[in-house]
C-alpha cells in the first residue's frame, strides 16, 4: 500500500493568501475613515458647552444675537486640545469647531434657529466636515 500525503497545495495557498490581501484591501481604507471619524467626534463634543450656553441664554434673557465667549455662561476660550484646533462663537449664536491637521483640519459649523420658545440646532452646509465624511 502507498501512503498518501496530506496538505495544501500551493494553487490552494496562494488562493488562500489572494482573498486574505483583497479582504484586506476593503477593511483597511474602512478602518482608517472609522478611526478618523472617532477622532472628530472630540471636535464636535467640545460644542456642546457652547449649545447649551446659548440655549440657556435665549431661554432667560430671549437673547438671539450678542453672544460673545465669556458672556451668558459662553466659556471664556476652548483650549485647543486633543483634536481640537479651534472653537469660536459669532454674534448670532454660530459655533464653529476646527479640527487639527491630523484628522484633515475640517470645521464643524453650527447655526442655530430660534423659533416657539426654543433652539433648534442645524449643521451649515459649508461645512468641511460634510464633504469629508466627518459629521453625517
Amino acid at each position: 500500500m502507498k501512503k498518501q500525503q496530506g496538505g495544501f497545495t500551493l494553487i490552494e495557498l496562494m488562493i488562500v493568501v489572494a482573498i486574505i490581501g483583497i479582504l484586506a484591501a476593503v477593511a483597511l481604507p474602512a478602518y482608517q475613515n472609522y478611526t478618523k471619524r472617532a477622532k472628530f467626534s472630540e471636535v464636535v463634543l467640545a460644542t456642546s458647552p457652547y449649545k447649551t450656553a446659548v440655549e440657556i441664554a435665549f431661554q432667560v434673557d430671549g437673547r438671539s444675537s450678542g453672544f460673545a465667549q465669556g458672556k451668558y455662561g459662553i466659556p471664556a476660550n476652548a483650549s485647543a486640545a486633543g483634536y481640537l484646533k479651534s472653537l469660536s462663537i459669532s454674534g448670532t449664536g454660530e459655533i464653529t469647531a476646527t479640527a487639527t491637521d491630523d484628522i484633515g483640519g475640517e470645521d464643524y459649523i453650527l447655526t442655530p434657529t430660534y423659533a416657539n420658545n426654543r433652539v433648534s440646532w442645524g449643521l451649515k452646509s459649508s461645512s468641511g466636515c460634510i464633504n469629508a465624511g466627518l459629521c453625517n
